[in-house]
């Protein structure tokens, strides 16, 4: 397992780059698949313990809150890792493991490598700005820093709570901390 930090090449502001993804549900979906104030896209996996220490809080906000929507992207390689493949994903999320709005495959890692992400759990809170996403906080869900730790603030509820007020998000942005993103071979 090899530990990374995100350092995204987005800014806050900054447009989503789009996706056209398919989900565990069958459905594809892209960014305006999404009838929300604020959507979380998180990359992540199933096999990273840092990924699976999140799938609580994840489901969690997807529940909580009306106007966000909560977005999983696996990206890894699921021939090498092979507990993150797309069957894998379904039956996190037909025994309620997975419970988001959506979850997702990146095949290619083209959108993971578009958004700038490095690691798993590396989370992107958008907001709506009229038919665009803009990015309003990337940074660690929360303060707990390793699978064990027990988080003592959650940034991403403060950073979701500010969005849907229309406010700006005031948390700072704080590298993720994750499993290394397993890139699929060209």
């Amino acid at each position: 397992m090899v530990m990374k930090e995100s350092d995204s090449a987005l800014d806050r502001g900054d447009a989503a780059p789009d996706f056209d993804l398919p989900g565990v549900d069958g459905e594809t979906r892209r960014l305006d698949s999404f009838d929300a104030d604020a959507l979380l896209v998180v990359f992540t996996c199933n096999h990273c313990p840092y990924a699976q220490a999140k799938f609580d809080l994840l489901n969690g906000l997807a529940a909580e809150y009306d106007d966000l929507a909560v977005v999983g992207i696996n990206a890894n390689d699921a021939d090498e890792y092979p507990e993150d493949s797309f069957e894998a994903m379904r039956e996190r999320v037909a025994d309620g493991t997975v419970a988001y709005d959506a979850y997702l495959r990146d095949e290619t890692a083209a959108v993971a490598e578009a958004y700038g992400a490095v690691c798993t759990p590396d989370p992107f809170l958008f907001a709506r700005d009229g038919d665009e996403w803009r990015l309003a906080y990337h940074g660690r869900l929360d303060d707990a820093l390793n699978p064990d730790d027990e988080p003592t603030e959650c940034y991403v509820r403060e950073a979701v709570e500010a969005v849907l007020a229309g406010e700006s998000v005031e948390v700072p942005d704080r590298p993720s901390r994750g499993c290394s993103i397993k890139w699929p071979d060209d």
